[in-house]
């Protein structure tokens, strides 16, 4: 099996769990060294209390075929972030992927409520999680990217620049910290060009992450059965669907083309031809603007 990404460095900033887990291992199944980050680690776990740590994540790359390199950091604090990054510099002398993937702001989101009933310091910590990480990450990480021209960066968001732009995300701080995401990659791709590098937003679509497994009360292996809590969630996919899809653009000798855009999993599976694990490839934003938004019956026939 060929492995396009044989001799690339990747930084996938936010990698304990979610998209952030399986972006770093189809990057590494595609051959790439990883370079996965975050704050839950065997030696201690994040404010989020969650399980999932990096080295699980950095042992998953390298058993997908790649090399899992487990980094505890930060993303707030940029002595950290130096560091990491100049760690890289040091041991492989080259950066050619940066996704910024670094969230954890679950817990302190208010949903349902005007910004006047909604606590400013849950507010203000989620703006910093959401969109001072990606700039701190970017601060230090894009000067060993962009030494040599065909370097990628990869904002993940949730939801398209046009979903975000015509839909009320329940919650202003969620609402502006995931259209930051689309915009950071729009601003960072105009900085990058001169240097040969890309830049994109990239969002899943209704992701099957562990924390939207417990919420549904389902385990991959039965995970239609949370159908009975929103009729909906056939149209999930798995994380690795959107970690195919960095590893796809990351893969195109052409990438360049889709400099600056807002894309989606399910639209660049259908360029790509990548599929997720169960051989589908679930086009959620299109069954959204076709059926959600219009209020049809769920029905994933087509859109999988």
């Amino acid at each position: 099996m060929t492995k396009p990404l044989t001799g690339r460095v990747a930084l996938v900033a936010g990698a304990t769990r979610g998209a952030g887990r399986q972006i770093a291992v189809q990057l590494g199944a595609a051959g790439a060294t990883v370079y996965a980050t975050g704050r839950s680690s065997r030696a201690g776990r994040s404010e989020l209390d969650r399980p999932e740590t990096i080295e699980e994540t950095a042992e998953l790359v390298t058993a997908a075929g790649g090399e899992g390199i487990a980094v505890r950091a930060d993303h707030l604090v940029p002595e950290q972030v130096r560091d990491l990054v100049d760690r890289i510099d040091a041991e492989r002398g080259r950066l050619d992927v940066l996704v910024n993937d670094i969230w954890g702001a679950e817990p302190l989101i208010t949903w349902d409520k005007p910004v006047w009933q909604q606590p400013l310091d849950a507010g203000f910590r989620t703006l910093r999680l959401a969109i001072d990480t990606h700039i701190i990450t970017s601060h230090f990480a894009l000067p060993l990217l962009t030494r040599q021209p065909g370097g990628l960066v990869v904002e993940i968001g949730d939801g398209t620049k046009a979903y975000n732009d015509e839909n009320y995300r329940l919650s202003l701080f969620y609402d502006l910290a995931k259209v930051s995401v689309n915009r950071l990659a729009f601003s960072q791709a105009h900085e990058l060009e001169p240097y040969g590098c890309t830049a994109v937003a990239l969002t899943p679509g209704w992701l099957r992450s562990e924390l939207m497994l417990e919420i549904f009360e389902v385990t991959e292996e039965n995970w239609r059965d949370g159908a009975a809590k929103d009729p909906h969630f056939v149209m999930s996919e798995t994380p690795a669907f959107v970690g195919r899809a960095v590893a796809a653009l990351a893969a195109d000798p052409d990438r360049a083309r889709w400099n600056g855009q807002s894309l989606d999993a399910g639209g660049l599976a259908q360029v790509y031809g990548f599929t997720d694990l169960d051989g589908t490839r679930p086009n959620f934003f299109r069954y959204h603007e076709e059926v959600i938004k219009p209020g049809r019956p769920a029905d994933d026939t087509g859109y999988r």
